[in-house]
């Protein structure tokens, strides 16, 4: 039994969280698991080590994904937070409304308003990139598909946002926005179906609660993983993406000229950026990872980032290149807890990509911000300085 090779580093740092790449450098090259003694954590920083703990549910439970009891006492029996049987059954009802073929009649109508909203854009002069179209677009998709309006839709940001926040540490980003993840945590459990527009997702999870399909009382849990899981890393994603064109014009002029590079290209937004900064899993036993052993019953912090740039699965992995297609990349998790919103997230960033390469010539970046958060990476301002229209 080899004890893992340490490193002094606080992973929710404000400085590494902002810019993690230099430190998921470190990391992975010190080995593919690291202790954090501060964090009271085993970081997997590798591509290899990070896939294989995600396909192997049994060694690395997915009951504890937080990094506090308190999320993890919250997020009890959610399909985010359970392990198989359980985990298969609850995901089925959350999945059968984000196949392909349930999407498909969604397509048309998420490309009319993406082309739509960055038209307008195109045409502005200027704009600020995360308020008027990161933010803007996923949150209409995601109220029209589940059925929220009202106070619900006037929510979703703050509600999205600490959902995500409160996976952390007990710091004190996580600590603010618990009372914020708790209105969305009461709604969730008071919710009934109509509260939710006829003929929506969202009433058709309580009529397979209705038929018996999922567990009583389990389609409020469903519906706050659209919201807490799905928002909050789409709005990073497609932040992600103008600013990854604005910093690399040539790559965008490829996207422009080729537009069959479409999903290439989102996958390489993904694979740089990770929207996930990191994720948690619980060791069932001891556990041994490249000749290191993890004891039974450890916290396991898997860095999706630190892995998405390992030059051990992926050639110049400092590189933006919209030709890679890494389609492997790890960015939607993988195995069981593979990402269920992915082809929902895909159709909403591939309408984005396609109408900014249809509706913009060229766009040129200025004030760029972004916020210390403890899971998700993102920008707070992104300011298109000059657009010009195509």
């Amino acid at each position: 039994m080899t004890a893992p090779i340490e490193s002094d580093i606080d992973i929710w740092d404000d400085d590494i969280l902002v810019d993690p790449y230099p430190t998921y450098a470190a990391l992975r090259e010190q080995a593919s698991v690291v202790h954090l003694p501060k964090n009271e954590l085993y970081v997997l920083t590798r591509y290899d080590a990070i896939r294989n703990a995600l396909s192997d549910p049994a060694a690395f439970s997915s009951t504890s994904i937080g990094f506090n009891p308190m999320v993890n006492e919250a997020l009890q029996g959610t399909s985010l937070a359970s392990d198989p049987p359980t985990h298969t059954q609850l995901r089925a009802t959350l999945s059968q409304n984000l196949t392909p073929r349930a999407l498909r009649g969604l397509k048309v109508v998420i490309d009319e308003k993406a082309d739509k909203l960055v038209a307008e854009l195109a045409t502005s002069g200027s704009f600020e990139a995360i308020d008027a179209l990161a933010r803007a677009f996923p949150i209409e998709i995601v109220a029209d598909l589940i059925g929220f309006s009202g106070h619900v839709k006037d929510n979703m940001l703050r509600w999205g946002q600490a959902a995500m926040q409160v996976i952390g540490p007990l710091n004190q980003r996580t600590q603010e926005s618990f009372p914020i993840a708790g209105e969305l945590y009461g709604w969730c459990s008071s919710v009934t179906a109509d509260d939710l527009t006829p003929g929506s997702i969202g009433r058709g999870i309580f009529d397979a609660e209705t038929r018996g399909d999922i567990p009583a009382g389990s389609a409020g849990h469903i519906i706050h993983q659209y919201l807490g899981a799905g928002v909050d890393t789409t709005i990073a994603s497609i932040g992600n993406i103008v600013a990854l064109f604005g910093h690399h014009p040539d790559q965008f002029e490829l996207v422009r000229e080729h537009p069959e590079l479409v999903p290439a290209a989102f996958a390489e937004v993904l694979r740089y950026w990770a929207p996930v900064h990191i994720w948690g899993r619980k060791a069932t036993r001891d556990v041994e990872i490249d000749g290191v052993t993890i004891p039974s019953g450890a916290q396991l912090g898997i860095l999706f980032g630190a892995g998405n740039r390992d030059p051990r699965h992926y050639e110049a992995p400092d590189t933006f290149d919209v030709k890679r297609n890494p389609v492997d990349h790890l960015s939607f998790g993988y195995g069981p807890h593979g990402c269920a919103g992915q082809g929902l997230a895909k159709l909403e960033a591939h309408a984005i990509i396609e109408a900014l390469a249809r509706r913009v010539k060229s766009l040129t970046l200025s004030e760029e911000v972004r916020e210390p958060s403890n899971i998700t990476r993102s920008f707070e301002v992104l300011r298109v300085e000059k657009v010009v229209a195509a």
